[in-house]
């Protein structure tokens, strides 16, 4: 595990962006507590009730909007699984700075480049609405905007806190229950959309790669 949070904070070095031109990285397993959030991090987001992790791969949906595919995985170690956190664009939010309760935010899959998506479609199992992954680097638009929200006192996102996602244009809470996929995404459940608060549309920030919080000068 150690070795493959190495390798994690080395390909970031490598491979994100920062103002210096290089970032610095303390990674973190699910069982750390109170690890503040910035944009930057890299991160994946634990479903409370079931565990799966918000996951992400290369292969389209066979119905709906045909775009990248979002499911929950079972396993702890899948690069799949890896996302970063980042602003709404046009906003002085940059790299380093903490999220507060309220703030709307990106995700964007970190071995794809897509980002966190929801539209009206149909999600395949359920019926609720479809969480896709979708556009890339230059190439992004209100459909991957999220409202987190914590559950609690909380006012600053930190690993240990109970959160919720809530989708700008359709109004539906990231969600994930029991159902599952039998074929292409076998033993993987389904991600999607429901407009009703529940105990299924809870997650947290579990192990990743965090950016230290950028100082005020």
């Amino acid at each position: 595990m150690a070795l493959g949070f190495f390798a994690l904070a080395l390909f970031l070095f490598l491979g994100l962006d920062s103002e210096d031109g290089y970032a610095s990285y303390a990674t973190a397993s699910s069982s750390s507590e109170g690890v503040e959030i910035t944009y930057g991090s890299v991160l994946k987001l634990m479903h409370e009730r079931s565990k799966f992790r918000l996951h992400s791969h290369d292969v389209p949906y066979g119905s709906g909007s045909g775009q990248q595919s979002v499911t929950g995985f079972p396993n702890v170690d899948d690069a799949n699984s890896y996302w970063i956190v980042r602003p709404e664009p046009g906003t002085s939010a940059k790299q380093g700075d903490t999220i507060k309760s309220g703030t709307i935010i990106r995700l964007q899959h970190m071995r794809t480049r897509k980002w966190l998506h929801s539209h009206l479609h149909a999600s395949p199992i359920s019926g609720n609405l479809e969480v896709s992954c979708f556009g890339g680097e230059s190439e992004s638009d209100t459909g991957d905007y999220w409202r987190l929200t914590i559950e609690g006192s909380g006012k600053i996102w930190k690993q240990d806190q109970r959160i919720r996602l809530q989708h700008v244009d359709t109004g539906g809470y990231l969600h994930s229950h029991d159902k599952k996929y039998s074929r292409i995404a076998g033993g993987q459940q389904e991600v999607c959309g429901v407009r009703e608060k529940r105990a299924d549309n809870v997650w947290l920030a579990a192990e990743g790669a965090y950016l230290p919080i950028t100082e005020s000068k």
